[in-house]
């Protein structure tokens, strides 16, 4: 448990001060309820014979003060409880969503995003819960029971004896099905993960689901995902129904039992009638917090079941070499690259080789060219390049050194990426540009849209670069998705650009002049590009074709044409299309 705490709540000495003043009031607060008991057996034993009505009067005013005490506590208890545990909990889901936005993308192939979202979401609220209700009431039912059986012995040590006699009847029953509800629980939430992990990703392919006619089997299936669910959750409801009446039994028996054994003695004269009372007072008061106590730990054992889930999250930890190195990246860098014997298996693939034995070399400032079908690897260069994955064997180096040896975000700051299908965010244009640079100025944004022939279109906008494009970009057509994502790598000015088929989207009128404002640029600084535009692959000082994984040949296209023929085949094919469009 403490192993636990310490990985959830690095923090929480901060709030020693807050804990301890809610321990207090709980203390406080559980205190004042025991003072009824003996307070009843005052009223029974003195209050009744006495018929001037004094102690009676007394016993009202004693009554009002602890009223007004337990409230004033009752106050700081939630204030200070609540206060704490949003706080927590707010610190929690920073850094469960910090980490995850660390995690390499190996982890992302074999874990889907609506379970990061569930653990994010719905686990948090859960310990939330547990923290603010459960928790809490567990600290004052435990005093209860602790300061009520005190009390217990006091008033009759023999009743007391028989009423402990029962505890591990009571105790070993919770244990045991507690662990079956901490189970049934965690695949509980499992299961939402993955139903939400589905209405993530229909919902997002909305277009995709209307277009061929899929939502009755879409329907279908998230119905088939929420009756598991419901089944799940009934078996957690079982177990726990199961606890609570047999907690019921056992304690109702028992003070039935009490009853009969207490009576027996006020008629034999071993206590008095407030005697009695007072400890039948405190027996209930005692039964109610145990019964209590079960749906606590139920509460409780749902609880673990979420932390265990965000502990193994929050444990998982990058597996790229180098990074926690604290070695430094060169500054700045020329932009040399080379690939020396790279080979390359997906983790979620590991039979498959995405790269074999690949060697090359590209001086700063050169423009080069990837050729290859579709799983040639050309893309897996790419990934390489940006340290979304180490290489099995061989180096990947930029000026000379290994990138593996540094963090891969040191690595990502030489890089400018202008992907076929760009990431678009759901804020404002302006926002979406500037996640190339976080500090840029308005007037530097603007010059960036300018160069990426976008600041026409988002000029003629009801809000200019104010406007919200929607989830993923919905309310942007695809070309102008692709010059915001142009505009944002312009406004990075990397040293190394990595173009994948970045004018794919565009359209005749406008390809020409975002050609230009790449091919400015590309001036300077090293370039590689995926393309199947004919006129980028002719024009770039270097090609390098590719075929299931391997490098089958290297040159100008005028080295190329004609003599190999892959390269022949594929220019071929896309000189016709050009002429064809």
């Amino acid at each position: 448990m403490a192993e636990y705490l310490k990985v959830l709540f690095p923090d929480l000495k901060n709030y020693l001060l807050q804990m301890t003043g809610a321990l207090l009031a709980i203390l406080v607060s559980a205190g004042t309820v025991l003072v009824f008991g003996w307070g009843l057996k005052v009223l029974v034993d003195k209050g009744f014979s006495d018929h001037t009505g004094h102690t009676l009067n007394t016993a009202l005013a004693v009554m009002l003060g602890i009223i007004i005490l337990m409230a004033a506590t009752s106050y700081a208890r939630f204030s200070l409880v609540y206060w704490t545990a949003e706080k927590l909990i707010a610190d929690l889901r920073k850094r469960i969503y910090s980490h995850i936005l660390k995690l390499d993308p190996a982890y992302f192939e074999t874990h889907k995003t609506g379970e990061q979202v569930s653990r994010i979401n719905t686990d948090t609220t859960v310990l939330k819960m547990v923290a603010t209700t459960n928790l809490p009431m567990g600290a004052r039912h435990v005093l209860t029971i602790i300061g009520g059986i005190m009390m217990m012995v006091v008033v009759s040590p023999i009743m007391t004896g028989t009423v402990l006699l029962a505890v591990p009847v009571v105790v070993a029953p919770i244990i045991f099905l507690g662990r079956k509800v901490r189970a049934r629980s965690k695949d509980t939430q499992t299961r939402i993960g993955d139903i939400g992990s589905y209405a993530h990703e229909t919902i997002q392919g909305i277009q995709t689901i209307q277009t061929f006619c899929y939502e009755d089997k879409a329907s279908a299936t998230f119905n088939e995902m929420s009756d598991s669910i419901f089944l799940s959750a009934l078996g957690y409801i079982k177990v726990r129904a199961v606890l609570t009446a047999f907690v019921i039994f056992i304690v109702f028996s028992a003070i039935g039992i009490l009853l009969w054994m207490g009576g027996h003695r006020v008629l034999t004269g071993g206590i008095s009638a407030g005697d009695l009372s007072a400890f039948l007072f405190y027996a209930v008061t005692v039964a109610g917090a145990v019964g209590a106590m079960s749906e606590a730990a139920s509460a409780f054992s749902q609880a673990m079941g979420a932390a265990d889930r965000i502990v193994g999250l929050l444990r998982r930890q990058p597996v790229l070499k180098g990074s926690f190195t604290l070695k430094n990246a060169p500054h700045h860098i020329e932009g040399k690259i080379a690939f020396d014997h790279v080979t390359l298996h997906y983790p979620s693939r590991p039979d498959h080789i995405a790269l074999n034995d690949v060697s090359f070399e590209i001086e700063a400032g050169e423009v080069v060219a990837l050729v290859g079908p579709s799983g040639a690897g050309k893309s897996s260069i790419f990934q390489l390049l940006q340290r979304f994955y180490d290489p099995k064997s061989g180096k990947v180096m930029i000026d000379g050194f290994n990138i593996a040896d540094y963090k891969p975000a040191d690595i990502r700051q030489y890089l400018g990426v202008v992907s076929q299908e760009p990431a678009i965010f759901s804020g404002t244009i302006a926002d979406n540009i500037r996640v190339g640079n976080p500090e840029a100025t308005d007037e530097e944004i603007r010059s960036a849209a300018g160069l990426a022939q976008a600041h026409g279109f988002i000029s003629a906008l009801p809000d200019a670069y104010e406007t919200k494009v929607g989830e993923r970009g919905s309310l942007l057509s695809g070309g102008q998705k692709q010059r915001l994502a142009i505009a944002r790598a312009l406004l990075k000015d990397p040293r190394i650009l990595l173009l994948d088929e970045a004018t794919s989207a565009l359209d005749s009128s406008n390809e020409q002049a975002v050609m230009l404002a790449l091919k400015n640029l590309m001036k300077g600084r090293t370039t590689i590009a995926i393309a199947h535009h004919f006129s980028t692959v002719q024009n770039a000082d270097k090609i390098i074709v590719l075929d299931e994984g391997r490098k089958i040949a290297e040159g100008r296209h005028a080295d190329l044409y004609g003599t190999n023929s892959l390269y022949t085949h594929l220019a071929g094919l896309q000189m016709a299309e050009e002429k064809a469009s």
